[in-house]
């Protein structure tokens, strides 16, 4: 029996972000506000969804789920960074590594393909109005969104087998602040090679088929917009479809950018940086880019504060 303080052989301790100077107190305070911004944002979206009928539509089914995946996230990453700040040296055991492997790559990875049904279905919105409600029948959502989490949980599992799998004969100390697999590969004590290539034809798969897929739908969207007669709708569906192509660029750019890159080519203080733009930084935005600015979502919002007010006077 070991007690609370003492590392097992076999664990691995996370080294967090930043040494413990007043600029890492400063990280953490702005990583906890993004918590909390992700927490909140994405969970007042949910429970719009949920109680307004006139949100009852594929889109928003498709950002429901999204903000799901968001709230998961934060919630695997950020409490054990908080608990490894306040406690510096905190051991994290294999099957704690490995469990949170699968979980952040059956997030990540969901969200990616999620995006890319994103996407298509804001294409056959604007681009092919009237067959919309065949195309995006109730069936073919609950098919996509299947089959998007169907392709994330295979990958996932894959993925934690194949890195839990090798061999850490070396040093414990992941210079990260979670379990991610180009960080743990660092620690091989093995030819790594073969695996790496795998995970390249896997980025590929996930990353640049479904970012070339969102690309294509907008620069669609983009073609059909600009033919509006309309100065106002123009500039609506511009700045709609810009800032959902920044946030696609932000994500899917630092996944390409940890995930594509030979071994040799990663540094932990680059990795630790790129990997913050889709942990911690996306999802805060997504609810308030993709709905929270919307017309649609911002009555739903102006509806529920009514009837809490209603409650209050009874």
């Amino acid at each position: 029996m070991k007690s609370g303080n003492e590392t097992s052989s076999a664990d691995f301790i996370l080294l967090g972000i930043l040494s413990r100077t007043n600029v890492h107190k400063f990280t953490m305070a702005t990583i906890l506000l993004a918590f909390i911004a992700a927490l909140s944002g994405n969970a007042l979206l949910i429970l719009l969804i949920q109680v307004d009928s006139s949100l009852h539509t594929p889109m928003y089914f498709f950002l429901r789920q999204l903000a799901f995946m968001d709230i998961c996230q934060t919630l695997i990453i950020v409490p054990k960074m908080l608990a490894d700040f306040l406690t510096p040296g905190n051991p994290i055991s294999p099957a704690g590594c490995g469990t949170q492997i699968f979980l952040m790559l059956t997030m990540g990875v969901s969200e990616c393909l999620l995006l890319a049904v994103m996407s298509y279905d804001r294409y056959i919105a604007i681009c092919n109005p009237l067959q919309y409600p065949i195309l995006m029948s109730r069936n073919i959502c609950f098919l996509l969104s299947a089959g998007v989490w169907m392709g994330a949980l295979v990958n996932a599992l894959i993925h934690t087998v194949f890195t839990l799998a090798l061999p850490y004969c070396g040093s414990k100390e992941i210079d990260h602040f979670f379990c991610e697999v180009p960080a743990l590969l660092k620690l091989s004590c093995s030819d790594t090679s073969h695996y790496e290539a795998m995970v390249f034809v896997t980025g590929i798969v996930v990353l640049l088929i479904p970012s070339s897929i969102i690309l294509a739908s907008y620069a669609y969207i983009l073609s059909t917009v600009l033919r509006m007669k309309s100065t106002k709708g123009q500039q609506k569906a511009l700045a709609t479809c810009l800032s959902h192509l920044t946030v696609v660029v932000m994500f899917y750019g630092a996944g390409i950018f940890m995930y594509m890159r030979p071994g040799s080519y990663h540094s932990p203080e680059q990795d630790k940086i790129v990997s913050l733009f889709y942990t911690i930084v996306s999802p805060p935005l997504n609810p308030l880019i993709y709905s929270l600015r919307n017309r649609d979502v911002l009555r739903a919002i102006r509806k529920l504060i009514g009837i809490f007010r209603v409650f209050q006077q009874n």
